[in-house]
């Protein structure tokens, strides 16, 4: 770790051992490490069960050395997502078991090579997908999970890079074919993905994006979409109103009974694509209510009715395409594809804000409420604000056993999804 991040994870030393009920460790390391016996062991935000925010901590852990075909990365930023607020509440399918360390993207330096791997040299800077354990200062992960970084793209905008800007590209190109003169709806325009999808449509002639976004971000975000809209408001008339024929494309990343409107505004031989569901996360905690309420609103798909009006309907998942379908040499060939259009200087990562790992509760809140604009990113090495070492952010067990209520219109608010 460099000189500067040392001094500052020295700085928080003390804090996390106090909070961890330990003594200061002993024969700490000159990279910021640490040893107990003859492990090293490094920082980590640990999930210690599925829930609220209080089953987040920060953690020492073993640090992991590389197996056969990994790398060791010393991490400088990570990636923060809303698929990582369903896993904290266990609100997917099949969850893996806790305690776990959280997090799929990251950015840092090579530091070690494990066997058979070729490419990379100690001192490359990187970014990775990491099947979790990614919110940590040390990941190792299989060499086809891992991209070399343009010498001017930061560690930060590296780490906003890999998830949002390989959904939006395989959504776009290699689902929905988009092409010059297409039009595009997507949902949380101001988010992560929304964002990338604003750019990548700009980089194609004539693409008319139509966005909903939340009312304090439409004049942060005007520039990047065609036509804007609050989204609480009847988007579907609105979008008729200025295209009747309706759109070529529907990135929804909500569900419920937006999927029926996506489909009503689909053109002959459109494309509607679903890659997300955070219409079934309302409250602090997974609320079986609000999931069954929201694919209750699910129009139910007829494949005659697809037939008779020319239309696509489509899904994707980027981690099931990574870790489970074995995609990688797609995935390679998009992120090369996506860093020639970087140096090209036509898209750029949108970075929100910069937070301490140990500020990791105050940014996934964040996303809850709907705040950011563009990419969360723990920084590593980012001293925490003073105003954060508080019990603020503490949920109560009250908080903790909360349920949605339909009639809870600030809930409603909340109802979070960038990626």
């Amino acid at each position: 770790m460099a000189k500067e991040g040392v001094e500052k994870a020295e700085e928080t030393e003390q804090m996390i051992e106090k909070e961890a009920g330990k003594e200061p460790a002993e024969g700490g390391g000159g990279d910021g490490s640490h040893r107990l016996g003859d492990a090293q062991e490094m920082r980590a935000v640990v999930l210690a069960g599925f829930g609220g925010l209080n089953k987040l901590r920060l953690s020492r852990k073993t640090m992991p050395e590389p197996q056969d075909g990994e790398l060791k990365i010393r991490v400088k930023a990570c990636g923060l997502n809303f698929i990582d607020l369903m896993v904290r509440q266990g609100n997917i399918d099949n969850p893996p078991k806790t305690p776990l360390v959280p997090g799929f993207e990251c950015s840092g330096i090579v530091e070690a090579l494990g066997d058979s791997v070729k490419g990379y040299e100690i001192g490359d800077r990187v970014m990775a997908f990491v099947n979790y354990n990614a919110w940590a200062e040390v990941v190792c992960t299989p060499v086809e999970f891992v991209y070399k970084i343009p010498d001017d793209m930061s560690f930060s905008e590296a780490a906003a890079f890999p998830m949002n800007f390989v959904t939006a590209y395989v959504m776009l190109f290699e689902v929905a074919n988009l092409r010059e003169g297409m039009s595009v709806l997507v949902h949380s325009a101001g988010g992560g993905v929304g964002q990338a999808v604003a750019q990548l449509c700009s980089t194609v002639p004539n693409v008319t994006v139509f966005g909903t976004a939340s009312t304090f971000k439409h004049e942060a975000i005007k520039d990047s979409v065609t036509h804007l809209f609050d989204r609480n408001a009847d988007y579907v008339q609105e979008v008729k109103r200025i295209s009747a024929e309706g759109v070529d494309i529907v990135l929804d990343c909500l569900c419920g009974d937006n999927t029926g409107k996506g489909l009503s505004l689909l053109k002959p031989l459109g494309t509607y694509i679903l890659y997300g569901s955070s219409n079934t996360v309302t409250g602090e905690t997974k609320s079986f209510f609000s999931f069954a309420k929201s694919w209750w609103q699910v129009e139910k798909v007829n494949p005659i009715k697809l037939y008779e009006e020319n239309k696509v309907i489509a899904g994707f998942s980027l981690l099931n395409l990574l870790f489970k379908q074995g995609r990688a040499g797609l995935i390679r060939g998009v992120v090369e594809k996506l860093i020639g259009l970087y140096n090209q200087k036509k898209i750029k990562p949108v970075v929100d804000s910069l937070w301490a790992l140990e500020e990791v509760k105050e940014a996934m809140q964040r996303i809850h409420d709907r705040g950011n604009i563009g990419k969360l990113i723990l920084d590593v090495e980012k001293t925490p604000t003073p105003l954060m070492a508080n019990d603020s952010t503490e949920t109560s067990e009250a908080g903790e056993e909360e349920e949605d209520h339909e009639g809870d219109s600030e809930n409603k608010e909340r109802m979070p999804f960038i990626q």
